[in-house]
Parts: structure tokens; sequence; C-alpha cells
């Protein structure tokens, strides 16, 4: 596969708006951290040991790549990367930042419609991860679990009877699984009420991070929701929780936005008609500001208030179209913080026009 195809597209199989409850989730994944046994975790393997795990996931890959279900797939080393790629990468959300601001030694394979992402020697030796649109953790759960025991079919594992699957980081120590639901919630911090919702999920065991997970800000009203420990419950205990309280913040969230509606509708609708005023005339817009007014304008669409004219799938690829490193991409050379402003008022009046 080639990698440009990637690096120059700003839609993902991600986005697709069919999936279910697509008003609130834009997105779920789910990661399987693995390492291979011999081999120190990467924290202490140095560089020898990162070319040896390299070599070891290369030979691995081959049976990916023939497999019907989970190829063709293309395995691409960090370091023969551009910073820009990397950044791309990062933007795309098929590799950690941590990822791609250490290249050496490290490596991504990757599909070619981003389902299905594997980062070798990040945290772990090898982060599986699997994407689908809306609340399909299944599917994703399907994807990641196929591309594991082909995998597992090649690698020795480092695998305890008792504890499970061996990590770096304790807390995912067991099953190695980590699922997480995107979820767009403007309703809730409207009303006000996403703090108190995102305390309970904290009574949960669940955990809730930002646009680009652990460490990341919640721009836009974007927040991901995941499992915060591995140990104990199997795969599908994880998952089958996970998606019992997504639903409960799913149903908060749309009585939220039932109450703006019923109860400030013409302020609603006045904010809203503002945000895609400015994003379809502005000459000059941040990228703070651009993924704010995005929320607001995503919102009206959802809501019907904004009815013709911009489509869901427009909007969540402008999440990507929209980032610093995706614009320099696009443009083909490095920009100023000010040159980046215009370029990206200009890709949203293109993209919200066509």
């Amino acid at each position: 596969m080639n990698l440009d195809d990637v690096l120059y597209n700003s839609h993902s199989c991600w986005m697709d708006p069919s999936g279910p409850d697509s008003d609130v989730v834009l997105s779920a994944r789910v990661r399987l951290a693995r390492n291979l046994e011999d081999v120190p975790f990467p924290s202490r393997m140095g560089e020898e040991g990162a070319q040896r795990v390299l070599r070891m996931v290369e030979r691995a890959v081959e049976d990916l790549d023939r497999d019907p279900q989970l190829g063709p797939v293309g395995m691409f080393r960090l370091d023969d990367l551009g910073a820009l790629d990397r950044q791309v990468l990062v933007e795309k959300h098929l590799i950690s930042p941590n990822h791609a601001q250490q290249p050496r030694g490290r490596a991504i394979i990757l599909r070619q419609d981003e389902s299905l992402c594997i980062m070798v020697n990040e945290e772990d030796h090898l982060r599986i991860q699997s994407l689908a649109p809306g609340m399909q953790l299944d599917e994703a759960w399907r994807m990641a679990q196929a591309a594991d025991d082909v995998l597992e079919g090649r690698l020795n594992y480092a695998f305890c009877q008792r504890r499970g699957y061996l990590t770096t980081c304790p807390t995912n120590v067991g099953t190695g699984m980590r699922g997480s639901v995107m979820m767009h919630l403007p309703g809730l911090a409207m009303v006000g009420q996403a703090r108190q919702v995102f305390s309970a999920l904290g009574k949960l065991g669940l955990a809730v991070r930002g646009l680009y997970g652990e460490g990341s800000e919640a721009h836009g009203n974007i927040f991901q929701i995941s499992n915060q420990t591995s140990l104990g419950p199997s795969e599908e205990e994880i998952l089958r929780n996970l998606k019992a309280v997504s639903a409960q913040v799913i149903a908060h969230e749309r009585n939220a936005r039932r109450a703006l509606l019923s109860q400030t509708r013409i302020q609603l609708e006045d904010r809203v008609w503002r945000a895609y005023g400015l994003l379809l005339h502005a000459r000059v817009i941040s990228s703070e500001e651009a993924i704010r007014l995005w929320s607001d304008v995503r919102l009206g669409v959802d809501l019907g208030i904004i009815s013709e004219g911009i489509s869901t799938e427009t909007l969540n690829e402008l999440l990507v179209a929209t980032r610093p490193g995706f614009i320099q991409k696009v443009v083909g050379r490095e920009l100023e913080p000010s040159q980046r402003d215009a370029e990206r008022a200009a890709l949203i009046r293109h993209r919200l026009r066509r």
C-alpha cells in the first residue's frame, strides 16, 4: 500500500456517519497491548532489542497481509518518515504523540482504510488498534482480535497463566485491552452537567480523556471514554460494561439537547448559525477556534437546525483537515502559525461550499 494515499486523504473509515448512535458517538476503538517473550520491554530493550523486534514483526506481518479479512497492510518504519508525516498520523488517531516524537526503532502497520493500525515498539512491543464508526465496539473488537490471532500464530507473546498478558503499564496487565468510545457531548457541556457525569464514570472504573487520548485536552466537546483496568474481567465483560455505560451517557446527552431545544431554542439557533457564518466567511481562524465552532455547527446539523448544504461526513473530515500537520502536508511546506490560520480558513470555506 502507498502511505501517501493515507497522509493526503482527510477521510478515515471512522468518519462514516452511518454508524449507530453517530449523532453522539464519532467512533469506537479497541486496543490490545502485547509484548514478546524473552525481549525486554521497550523502555529497557535498547536499540539492538528494538531492531530485533522490528525484524520479527516484519516477518509476522506477511501473514496479516495475506489474510483476506485483514490485508492488504503495509509496515512503515517511523524513522523513514518526516516529522510532518508523523504528525499527520497522530492527527488521524493512527499513532500516539509519544510514538511520533521518538521515531527511532519504531514502526506502524496500517491497513489502507485505516480500520486497523498497529504501533510497534511504543510503550509495548505491539499495540493493536481497530477503529470503527459510531457505536460499533464489537466490530472493532472482531478486527483487533483477528489481527491478534494471526500475530500470535507467528510470535511468542509474554503471557502468564495467572496474570494474563504482561505489559509495561500495570493497568494493562491481564487482557491488555483498552476499549474506548469517542463522543461529542456539547449538550452536557452547555447545560453544565458534564463534570457531574464524568465524576460518575470515574466511580464506575472508566476514564475520560480528550481528543487525542491520555494527557490531551477536550477541545470541541469531544471526549474519549475508556476502561481503566484490564485485569480480572474478560474482554467481553469489559466491552459489555463500556457499552452499557456509554448508552447512559448517550441518553444524558440527548436529554440535554432536548432541554436546550425546548428551553433556549432561539439562543441555541443563534449560536449555531453564528458559528456556521464564521466558518463560512472567516479569513483567519486558529485550530482551537475552528474546533470550537465545529462543535456548535455539528450540534446544529444533528438537531436539524441546519438541514441543508452540509453533511456530517464533511464535518467529521474537518476534524482532521483543519489540524496543523494536515494543512502543511496539503500545502507542501512548513507554515508559520499565521499562515496556517489563513490556509485553514480557506480550506473550511472551500469544504463547506462545495
